[in-house]
């Protein structure tokens, strides 16, 4: 029996001043009428219980020059104040510890649970969206360095891996049980 729905939904934009733009929706509803706490009556089944939407505007090195927030549909008329509460990720540049600094920012009453979550995959979304430009970064004979960031910083591009030995094989460990599939 379904009870639940929250549904995500990640976009990425790129906008006509070369900056680029995430938008992160979410959407919880119920498949039966739900009573909110304080709320005079039951609300229908499927209407949205959260409805709340994330933009942020972004710099070709992901460093966020905008944030955000619009909420739809909260449990709390007070939770609408929460719009106005990502300022403080501004300036922060989306890579590794984008989590952690987001959580030190916004966690608990300083912002909104919903909106803090949605940062981490559209963080995500950002390095997908720009991945084309990254690729063809990375591949420049200049940038070496990209190169060995890159070697070990996942599964696939582990340094005993396929991957690795057919785009990189001077960063490749010889690894002779290697029969991994690309």
């Amino acid at each position: 029996e379904a009870l639940h729905h929250r549904q995500i939904d990640l976009r990425f934009y790129r906008l006509r001043d070369g900056h680029f733009e995430i938008v992160g929706h979410v959407t919880d509803t119920k498949t039966q009428p739900f009573r909110l706490q304080l709320a005079p009556a039951d609300l229908p089944a499927g209407a949205p219980v959260h409805d709340m939407e994330v933009r942020l505007i972004i710099d070709r090195h992901m460093t966020v020059l905008d944030a955000s927030a619009t909420m739809r549909a909260t449990p709390f008329g007070v939770c609408r104040g929460a719009q106005n509460t990502l300022t403080p990720i501004i300036g922060l540049t989306i890579g590794a510890g984008w989590n952690k600094r987001v959580r030190e920012r916004l966690a608990g009453s300083a912002s909104c649970t919903h909106l803090m979550e949605l940062l981490g995959p559209m963080a995500t979304t950002a390095f997908q969206g720009l991945a084309p430009d990254r690729i063809a970064e990375v591949e420049k004979p200049e940038n070496e360095a990209m190169r060995k960031a890159k070697v070990n910083s996942c599964y696939a591009y582990s340094d005993e891996r396929e991957v690795v030995a057919q785009l990189w094989p001077h960063l490749a460990k010889p690894n002779p049980k290697a029969s991994d599939p690309i």
